[in-house]
């Protein structure tokens, strides 16, 4: 894949962002690209599901496609949703308490258990790289292994997609550690945290509670 490439399929997320549906001959003016150009990028992004197109009427002649974005695509633009959740948080501790914020904390916490342990079979390896499997799918970029000692496990997480919530509500990084000694059903300690100013998240986890 050139940049040429990558920056023209760009420009081409870019334009139906803000301009709406397009046919191929209005991005090829646009970008002052060939419409075969065009076409081969939007195959691209067909294929990976970041456009969709519907055939349009015309007063004269054959119906036209046109694209658009799909919902897939609309998830690469810039969001703020951390800021949005922490004013929610916020406003709730203010109005209601801190054990109201808990309670919602806890309740995502149990609806998570719930989803997990549909997943958790086998062993505690088993269990532990499903785990990992299944934080990966949620965006916390997860390493595991067996510790030095080779008498447990440690699980290791390089990114937060809640980091910002979590350094203003401790009650996050807690939940996550019960959910974890919950759903592995075994002795789970976290020797660093993110949300505290570590460089990763680290579980440390044992068999038994």
């Amino acid at each position: 894949m050139t940049n040429e490439g990558t920056s023209t399929r760009d420009q081409i997320l870019h334009m139906l962002k803000v301009k709406g549906s397009l046919s191929v001959s209005d991005m090829a003016v646009e970008l002052g690209i060939t419409e075969m150009a065009v076409r081969r990028h939007l195959n691209t992004l067909e294929r990976d599901n970041l456009i969709k197109s519907s055939l349009v009427r015309q007063a004269m002649g054959r119906p036209t496609n046109v694209y658009s974005l799909s919902q897939e695509a609309d998830e690469l633009f810039p969001r703020n949703y951390s800021h949005l959740t922490l004013d929610f948080l916020q406003d709730l501790k203010d109005m209601d308490g801190i054990g109201k914020v808990e309670m919602l904390f806890r309740r995502r916490e149990n609806r998570l258990e719930e989803n997990y342990r549909t997943h958790m079979q086998g062993d505690l390896e088993e269990r532990v790289a499903k785990l990992a499997e299944l934080q990966n799918d949620k965006g916390y970029m997860v390493e595991w292994e067996k510790d030095e000692q080779g008498q447990g496990y440690r699980i290791q997480e390089f990114n937060c997609p809640i980091s910002q919530v979590a350094r203003e509500f401790n009650q996050a990084c807690n939940c996550e550690l019960s959910l974890f000694r919950r759903v592995l059903n075994a002795n789970v300690e976290q020797t660093s945290c993110m949300a505290k100013g570590g460089e990763k998240c680290v579980f440390e986890i044992k068999e038994g509670r």
